[in-house]
């Protein structure tokens, strides 16, 4: 087939993806305006915004969304099928992502004229896939043309095309359901919570028997992780994009900033995000980078998620300086606090290390936010510690203003009837509401208090449980609504704080990478978390986790 010259103004729309010439190893394809442009008048013609002020109102795609759009749908290879099968668009969050992707579903199941199509949207859990798919829901309502051509399940989300027999459908992540599929368009959102390539390897290989099927990865950055399928397929991208040729099937369309970028400069932000000012607004990018700035662990969530910059997982915590800044005005001690509501948290993370109980008191008229910690040793292994890392531990225990802070148990072990005889006489002190613990190394004390009649549940220490509270006491410190009783030993824990995220933006203490001790502060989370799930009246936290039955 001849190959008509591309005329100028589609040279500029297509190769304004950032870093990439799609016309560099394409000797054996061809671009076709006519249908580019029809691909582009798609979204205009049948497809709707779905949210906000814009709802109901056509989709006029942006520039960097023709240029993706007309690079897919417009180059063919000599059989007059699409060249690309394999796109990764990396873009950060609130540029518009995954509504083009809907509206771009839609624009295969209808205009491919693929009898049978199975197009599917997949994502780490069902629940992301679903909000795709109800994109896609909304635009074919929006749209009467569109509408009438379908029927829809809202049960097992999906919508069926009956003219083709085709269908597009949200699917759940389990890797070993999907062995019979056979895709002819496979969108995967937000790759970058993927846990391992396992879906994203079936449903690639669930393609082979298509023409010309579409695989499209939708995602923000990913941080450095062992088998992260979104690090590798961005490495691909990255290759692909400074060579065409070593894959001129794959497309690559990434905006991201560096890591050598200043990441607080307004023209990076504008570099990362093309629809800076549209979608996304400068006033929303200036808020979260001066959280950025304030709050150290938020820091990386800024860079990966606004700005597409593969970051570490491990983070700074709080500043010793904000922490500091909460030292209670007048002080105070066990004895001002007698009688009080409060939750406690237990973390014995080994019986030769340090174990905590944190009590932490919900503020009340009189007082913000409180915090009281109790902490054991052995006395052996203390003296040991102290030599070793210069930690004055029995400096803290000797300590006239703290001496609650910690005790040292004889021997080389805790006796952790030591700390429950400790738990008793506190609770009778103040008012209980709940105690709770991780099961990994305090089962047996668990269960001996859960015996004796005390409010005991379990409290694991999983991403999911440690969040919310983690970044509760972040707020608290930061506004300070908390007020700390200046213990040496709570500002040397804050102090050796790494804090760890996942792909979804969840934070909790590392206590690997962190310098030193920080049991006190995970008990205070664990106390915290508590008295979270009971303010907000949420779903009981103790009805999600369980009580310990022993």
């Amino acid at each position: 087939m001849a190959k008509k010259k591309i005329s100028q103004k589609w040279l500029k729309i297509i190769q304004s993806l950032p870093d990439y010439d799609p016309l560099i190893g394409a000797d054996d394809f061809w671009f076709d305006e006519d249908e580019a442009q029809a691909s582009i008048d798609f979204f205009a013609e049948f497809i709707t915004h779905t949210k906000g002020g814009m709802a109901g109102k056509p989709y006029i795609l942006e520039p960097h969304e023709e240029a993706l759009t007309a690079n897919i749908f417009g180059w063919k290879d000599n059989n007059g099928n699409r060249r690309y099968r394999e796109v990764l668009y990396y873009v950060p969050r609130k540029n518009s992502k995954t509504t083009w992707a809907a509206g771009t579903s839609l624009q295969v199941l209808f205009t491919d004229g693929e009898p049978g199509a199975e197009c599917y949207c997949a994502a780490a859990d069902r629940e992301q896939a679903s909000l795709l798919y109800q994109q896609v829901e909304q635009m074919i309502h929006n749209c009467p043309l569109l509408e009438e051509k379908v029927i829809m399940y809202a049960t097992t989300k999906t919508t069926r095309y009956c003219e083709e027999n085709s269908f597009f459908k949200a699917i759940s992540a389990e890797a070993n359901t999907k062995h019979g599929f056979n895709s002819h368009l496979v969108i995967v959102d937000e790759l970058h919570a993927q846990p391992n390539g396992e879906l994203t390897d079936v449903l690639e290989t669930s393609m082979g028997s298509r023409t010309q099927p579409l695989l499209i990865y939708i995602t923000t950055s990913d941080y450095e992780r062992p088998g992260s399928v979104c690090n590798m397929k961005h490495d691909y991208a990255k290759r692909v994009q400074g060579d065409p040729s070593i894959d001129p099937r794959f497309l690559p369309a990434i905006w991201e900033a560096s890591v050598e970028n200043d990441w607080q400069d307004p023209e990076v932000w504008k570099k990362a995000n093309p629809n800076l000012g549209k979608s996304v607004s400068m006033d929303y990018f200036e808020r979260m980078c001066k959280k950025a700035v304030e709050i150290p662990s938020f820091e990386n969530t800024f860079k990966r998620l606004h700005l597409n910059i593969r970051t570490e997982q491990d983070v700074r915590w709080i500043p010793v300086a904000k922490w500091d800044a909460c030292l209670a005005e007048d002080g105070y001690t066990p004895e001002d606090m007698l009688n009080r509501k409060c939750y406690m948290g237990i973390d014995i993370s080994s019986k030769v290390d340090l174990s905590s109980l944190a009590l932490f008191f919900p503020g009340e008229s009189d007082f913000k936010h409180r915090i009281l910690c109790y902490n054991w040793m052995p006395r052996d292994n203390a003296l040991l510690k102290e030599r070793e890392t210069k930690v004055p531990y029995t400096l803290w225990a000797r300590n006239p203003r703290y001496p609650h802070q910690l005790t040292l148990t004889d021997g080389d072990v805790i006796d952790q009837e030591v700390v429950r005889n400790k738990i008793h006489e506190l609770a009778t002190q103040y008012e209980v509401l709940a105690i709770g613990f991780d099961p990994w190394n305090a089962a047996q004390l668990g269960g001996e208090l859960l015996r004796d009649g005390l409010p005991v549940f379990e409290y694991r220490q999983t991403f999911a449980s440690m969040s919310p509270p983690t970044r509760e006491l972040e707020e608290m410190i930061l506004t300070r609504k908390l007020e700390q009783d200046g213990s040496p030993i709570l500002r040397a824990a804050i102090s050796n704080i790494a804090a760890e995220l996942d792909g979804n933006d969840n934070v909790k203490l590392n206590k690997k990478k962190s310098t030193g001790r920080i049991d006190p502060i995970v008990a205070s989370i664990n106390a915290i978390g508590l008295w979270l799930s009971a303010e907000l009246e949420e779903e009981s936290i103790y009805n999600e986790r369980g009580l310990i039955c022993l």
